[in-house]
């Protein structure tokens, strides 16, 4: 081997000249040991948390209880029905919340209504439940000690169990799967077993049996709540049609079993009271607030408590950060409870609450401590010290503790995906109040093992097609998306048999051609991205950088000529294809739109399809061919791309995610960050910012996302070869308004027929894209004038066809298009609204009159409105970026006077001080839960300085210039920076062939291995709509 290297080192000869000057190649990088840190750390506080909540919800709700055995002497004996009535609170809360909950996504999103045997079949579940949970918390527990109620309600389990084991034996899975499960069945029943002969040997009178009974017959009810997770296990087609029906209508159903619970729970609670001999008369607030602060407590630590499970599922911490700390919650209430036994604390002679003024909080908790360990203390087996009453007492609280944690145990290996949906996670939407551990555990999927386990055996291969449109982009620019698309080549090798996604590479380069003596050649800009790629080639190839290596080979490239221009095709490092096609504007429609075209033809018509038409030919079978075709389709995307875009492979696998876990989302796009440097990009980076944390967010949740834009979406195959998308997406433009709607922002016009068609478009924070932003106020303006009248026409073409579109569309509703029509209002004023703040400003520096204020503020607009129908548009935007100069000195005045003013008066409750304090706290408050944009904050005062620009010339500007539907951007510079860049590539290329810099000669010139070129000719048809 080192015999080699010597003798290719001989061969190079030039040790003179080793060193070289290679682009700045940034792959992703692995977390630093702080930010690790930092993730331990923040799993262990969200593990913390739900374990803290945990232990609140669960100590306050059990006071409840006590409070309600007639041993307890917190609340006197004719004001017992206050503490059933707290417990009636705590129960109907999580209804309350669910009903609130589902009724805001019945009216923002699907308001799918079930069928008849839907609806009785929920109503009888939800009654059977809601009535078990009542007569077990409101009639039963009060009567029982503080062990057996804290123990007591991990026997919910039950149910749970047996369809555990039913299901495994209808699985006919392995015999280890069933084992637990059915431990647990018999530890439970043990523990029923226990309980009763603890109850009705050792206590005995008619109260209590008729109480255990009750409890008995109750937490089976109540266990009867978790049945969906297991009914497509079943193989029963009642349940399993059931189980769809309330799938696709989960907001109705939400609706109906939270009225149900309020009416079953109030109904239990009004008739318990006068039956136990009891008066409502008596309820009053005890102690002011022990009852209700107690209930709150309960219900805000239980909602809170949930939420965090939530967050630990999402940060894969399901074993640390929910499984353990749910497990040892019970056991920690029973430890707090028993401390009173442990440490005797002296008793109080006084016998009612309303007596009692305790005077710190540890007197507090001493009081409540020692009131629910009577309970226990007034037992016979603890008074006399009955060995077998004890020992029943203390194993049937072992055996249902050990019961819900063997029913459980699956969850322990439970593998979540990334961006796993919360409803995918849990069956039902909210926990129970009365048992937050055990409904949160046992509401967790048992079904998703399975899934995944079909799942990874078909290893189905997603095929991605990343399509990046050119035209006259920069060395720069050119440089990050080849370097994107080598890194995701490196990433995901063509020769690795296991991968589950493939990955194909398209440049169209729109304009690639100019005219010569002898014909069109390629231009300037082509032969920049020939070299570009020539040169990541090279960078990428080399996987030993020992300088006594041999110079790796250029890329093997294969020139095609064809109808529409040219195409080259290199296979790159690590086996995948990269296709560039040369687009001949003389030959082919050019600009993005048909660019786009054409790949979308290319590769879902003629790859895709093609195929399917030869395979019937040849005589397959039409079903066969059919479901392949179907399942081709749902597996191909096309990453749509800008190119000038920079991305990492794991942002590209964010998205492919999204659309391989939901099958109904068409469209996703990443957090784009726009990057360059100066005032116009300071502003945009705030903008872009403003526009994802609560723009882009706020769709996402409320209906769907209204433009996926072009320079970083990922799109499936089937979505855009559906009906009315693909097809009309070819139309030619022929009128004024279709010229703004296609050809202006052919993004957003996409996403709209997407969303027409019935597919729903997502946001995915965590990708994230980097593209070029206009970095000279001439640049900035021309966009911004394709793209506000663009997105104002698809937007009316939306809210036009909102009738239908909610129709077809289960995510958007037509409260969501209500929401669009207020924003759209809310843009339509936004110039008067810019004015008024002006004139406000006038007012407020200068102490004029309103309506003096008001005509100042209105003139200079106005003038720029008339002088933008008479002067060129260069001169229009030369106007504008000075009024906008004026415009931010009178901003940063009127901001600096607020403050003046607040100083002054020595208050922020004024209109202007609430307004700015609201505004800074809203972006600072968004800002944080976003921490690796928190610098972005530090733009937003120029932001602020530059709104009369953004919202009122700009508007301005736009109007009257839409008639202009030229790009805006790259029109012109382009070429003077091109043969600049190109100069000084030809001087690194001269130099990476070592060629002495400062010698004229030759001799000393190294050969390096040539490119091999294969030419070739294509004469496929090219579809219609695509021809010039």
């Amino acid at each position: 081997m080192e015999q080699q290297q010597r003798h290719e080192f001989s061969q190079n000869g030039q040790s003179w000249d080793v060193c070289k000057q290679v682009p700045i190649i940034q792959d992703e990088q692995m977390p630093k040991k702080r930010v690790q840190c930092f993730k331990w750390f923040s799993c262990a506080i969200v593990g913390m948390l739900v374990f803290v909540l945990t232990l609140l919800s669960q100590t306050s709700f059990l006071l409840l209880i006590t409070f309600g055995n007639n041993q307890t002497e917190i609340i006197c004996s004719e004001q017992k029905p206050t503490a059933l009535l707290g417990i009636g609170f705590v129960l109907v809360g999580p209804s309350v919340l669910l009903l609130l909950k589902s009724t805001w996504k019945f009216i923002f999103k699907s308001a799918t209504i079930p069928s008849k045997t839907t609806f009785f079949w929920v109503l009888f579940v939800e009654f059977l439940v809601a009535l078990g949970a009542a007569v077990l918390t409101i009639v039963a527990m009060p009567h029982f000690d503080i062990v057996t109620n804290v123990m007591i309600l991990n026997s919910v389990s039950i149910l749970s169990a047996v369809f555990q084991v039913v299901a495994e034996c209808l699985a006919k899975e392995r015999k280890q799967l069933i084992m637990l499960p059915a431990c647990s069945i018999f530890l439970i029943v043990i523990g029923y077993v226990l309980f009763a002969v603890n109850y009705l040997v050792f206590e005995g009178s008619l109260e209590i049996k008729i109480s255990v009974a009750l409890a008995v017959m109750g937490t089976i009810c109540v266990s009867v709540n978790w049945w969906e997770n297991y009914s497509t296990l079943f193989k029963v087609s009642f349940l399993k049609d059931i189980s769809i029906d309330i799938a696709q209508s989960r907001n109705v159903v939400c609706i109906i079993s939270s009225l149900m619970r309020i009416l079953v729970t109030s109904a239990v609670v009004g008739a318990y009271v006068p039956l136990s001999g009891q008066n409502w008369n008596s309820v009053r607030l005890v102690s002011e607030t022990v009852v209700i602060s107690l209930v709150a407590i309960q219900i805000v630590s239980s909602a809170l408590c949930r939420w965090f499970v939530v967050v630990a599922c999402k940060m894969h911490t399901l074993r640390r950060s929910f499984i353990m700390p749910m497990y040892l919650a019970s056991i920690t209430v029973m430890a707090v409870f028993l401390i009173p036994v442990v440490v005797r604390i002296p008793e109080s002679n006084q016998t009612c609450f309303e007596n009692l003024q305790p005077k710190s909080s540890d007197e507090w908790l001493y009081l409540l401590l020692t009131d629910a360990i009577r309970t226990l203390d007034a037992r016979d087996i603890v008074a006399q010290m009955n060995i077998g009453g004890l020992a029943c007492l203390g194993f049937s609280a072992l055996s249902w503790w050990l019961g819900l944690i063997l029913s459980t145990v699956y969850i322990w290996f439970l593998k979540i995906q990334r961006i796993e949906r919360t409803q995918d996670l849990f069956v039902q939407r909210m926990y129970e109040g009365a048992f937050l551990e055990q409904s949160m555990l046992l509401n967790t999927r048992f079904e998703i093992r399975k899934i995944r386990k079909k799942k990874q055996g078909a290893k189905e291969t997603i095929r991605v097609f990343l399509c990046a449109t050119m035209w006259h982009e920069t060395y720069d620019e050119m440089m990050k998306i080849i370097i994107s698309m080598f890194r995701l080549d490196k990433y995901r090798p063509e020769t690795d048999k296991h991968s589950d996604v493939k990955f194909e590479f398209h440049i169209y380069f729109d304009d690639a051609f100019k005219d010569v003596d002898n014909g069109r050649h390629a231009n300037e800009y082509a032969e920049i991205l020939v070299d570009v790629v020539k040169e990541v080639y090279t960078i990428f190839s080399e996987e030993d950088p020992c300088i006594f290596k041999q110079k790796a080979a250029l890329p093997h490239q294969t020139i095609i000529n064809t109808p529409y221009g040219g195409r080259l095709e290199y296979i790159l490092p690590k086996g995948n294809l990269m296709m560039v096609h040369l687009k001949d504007k003389t030959l082919i429609r050019h600009k993005k739109r048909w660019s786009q075209i054409m790949y979308l033809y290319y590769i879902l018509g003629w790859r895709l399809n093609r195929q399917y038409f030869k395979k019937l030919k040849g005589g397959e079978e039409l079903n066969s061919l059919k479901e392949k075709l179907k399942k081709d389709r749902e597996n191909t995307y096309i990453l749509a791309l800008d190119g000038d875009t920079d991305f990492q492979p794991s942002a590209v696998m964010l998205l492919i995610d999204r659309l391989k876990l939901y099958p109904e989302v068409g469209a996703a796009c990443g957090r784009i960050h726009p990057t360059g440097t100066g005032p116009m990009v300071w502003y945009q980076k705030f903008e872009y910012a403003v526009g994802h944390w609560l723009q882009k967010t706020a769709e996402h949740v409320y209906g769907c996302v209204l433009c996926s834009p072009g320079c970083f979406s990922l799109f499936r195959g089937a979505a855009l070869m559906d009906d009315n998308v693909m097809k009309t997406y070819t139309t030619k433009a022929s009128e004024a308004s279709q010229y703004v709607q296609y050809d202006q922002g052919e993004d957003r016009w996409l996403c709209t027929l997407l969303l027409q068609q019935g597919w729903r478009v997502e946001y995915n924070a965590a990708s994230d894209a980097y593209t070029n932003a206009p970095q000279d106020f001439k640049e900035f303006y021309n966009q911004r004038r394709r793209w506000g009248p663009s997105t104002m026409a698809n937007t009316i073409d939306l809210l036009s066809s909102g009738g239908l579109t909610s129709q077809k569309n289960s995510s958007i509703s037509k409260m969501y298009i209500l929401y669009q029509i207020i924003s759209m209002a809310a843009s339509i004023l936004g110039p008067a609204t810019v004015c008024l703040m002006i004139s406000g400003s006038f007012v407020f520096i200068f102490e004029m009159g309103a309506n003096t204020a008001l005509v100042l503020a209105i003139v200079p607009p106005t003038v720029y409105l008339i002088l933008c129908f008479k002067l060129k548009s260069d001169t229009q935007i030369k106007i504008a970026a000075i009024m906008s100069i004026l415009y931010a000195f009178l901003m940063a005045g009127t901001l600096l006077s607020i403050i003046g003013d607040l100083v002054k008066q020595k208050t922020f409750l004024t209109p202007s001080g609430l307004f700015l304090i609201g505004m800074g706290a809203l972006y600072l408050i968004t800002a944080a839960l976003h921490p690796q944009e928190l610098s972005l904050v530090i733009y937003g005062l120029l932001y602020f300085l530059c709104i009369p620009s953004g919202y009122l010339l700009l508007v301005i500007y736009s109007i009257v210039n839409m008639n202009n539907v030229t790009w805006g951007t790259r029109e012109t510079g382009g070429k003077a920076k091109t043969t600049a860049v190109d100069t000084i590539k030809k001087k690194v290329m001269n130099a990476t062939c070592c060629k002495c810099p400062c010698l004229e000669s030759d001799y000393l010139s190294e050969e390096i291995p040539p490119t091999e070129i294969i030419t070739q000719t294509e004469n496929p048809p090219t579809p219609l709509e695509t021809q010039r």
